[in-house]
């Protein structure tokens, strides 16, 4: 009777525990840096410094050692790190005809965000988190070490893009990783999805905040490459400490920027967001570099608190990622 109580008593805490959603650690909260894959670095590497990437660091033969779900591996790429005010910047370039899941990214994508990327802060940190994600049925993607100014630096990419729609990434280097820049040059990064549910539960049952939804209406004052816009569509919302997350779910037509993206890169990161004092002033001096007003638009009532507007630039003909200008009242 003691043998079968106690098997009783076993089975109710298991069920208890699967019944606990998972704990996101604190280290999501906010992010180091994005790793951004391109296939010609010299081409997108100019544009992003003129739309205001500072700070870069160039390593134009850079080997990284370890593994790609589960194999050892070696890629060789070029890369520069650099920041977008708040949001440190890690461009990549790999070799062609390399197995890894950069190759296999850009192959599926293009150019564009491969992965956003949190610090902890030792290697059993790291190790902890990845069994915490396995036992959760999230395994390495790729792992792999670095040696960038002398010092070495890990990274764990996790294999959440086909449920998540993008990379999530772990980083740790003995002494920390450089931070962010203080600031909010930008405040959101915004994938395009199809089904926002789906993507929503994949995320709450790692442990991450369920996308808060809402439905954004058509106004009359909305262009799409400067003709007339009715477009509404579903966006949900996850916010942290340094970022917020968008995520959007455009309808096929009528034809948007969103919907482009999806038939260009498939889901991913669309955009980020960067808030401007003076929108007109900002659209110009980006037009002025050869980048134009592909959608534009407003929320609430303009002019007004809680209200604004914005313009997506078309920066994405450089590494596959739009800005989204927005000035809020």
């Amino acid at each position: 009777m003691k043998a079968i109580y106690r098997f009783a008593v076993l089975l109710t805490l298991l069920a208890a525990a699967a019944a606990c959603p998972a704990q996101m650690p604190d280290f999501y909260k906010s992010a180091n840096r994005v790793v951004w894959l391109v296939q010609e670095i010299d081409r997108v590497r100019p544009a992003w410094e003129a739309l205001g990437l500072t700070d870069i660091h160039e390593y134009p033969n850079v080997s990284m050692s370890g593994n790609y779900h589960g194999t050892a591996n070696n890629i060789i790429a070029w890369e520069i790190t650099g920041h977008l005010g708040n949001l440190s910047v890690e461009m990549v370039q790999p070799a062609e005809g390399q197995l890894n899941a950069f190759n296999d990214f850009l192959g599926h994508h293009g150019d564009g965000i491969f992965s956003i990327v949190h610090e902890v802060h030792s290697r059993a940190q790291m190790d902890t988190e990845i069994r915490r994600m396995q036992s959760l049925g999230v395994n390495v993607l790729q792992q792999f070490t670095v040696t960038r100014d002398g010092v070495p630096v890990t990274y764990t990419f996790f294999d959440t893009e086909p449920q998540g729609k993008f990379v999530l990434g772990l980083v740790y280097a003995p002494g920390g990783m450089p931070a962010p820049l203080p600031g909010k040059m930008v405040t959101h990064l915004a994938p395009v999805v199809n089904d926002a549910a789906s993507v929503s539960a994949f995320w709450s049952k790692l442990g991450f905040p369920a996308f808060s939804m809402e439905h954004a209406t058509p106004r009359p004052d909305s262009r799409y490459r400067g003709q007339p816009l009715s477009l509404s569509f579903e966006v949900g919302y996850q916010h942290y400490d340094q970022f917020s997350y968008e995520w959007i779910v455009p309808p096929t037509t009528p034809p948007n920027i969103y919907a482009d993206f999806l038939r260009n890169h498939h889901e991913g990161i669309q955009h980020i967001g960067i808030p401007v004092d003076d929108l007109q002033k900002s659209a110009a001096a980006y037009e002025k570099l050869g980048y134009h007003i592909h959608q534009s638009g407003a929320w609430g009532n303009v002019g007004q608190k809680n209200s604004g507007q914005y313009d997506y630039m078309d920066t994405d003909t450089h590494g596959g990622v739009a800005v989204e200008l927005l000035h809020a009242y």
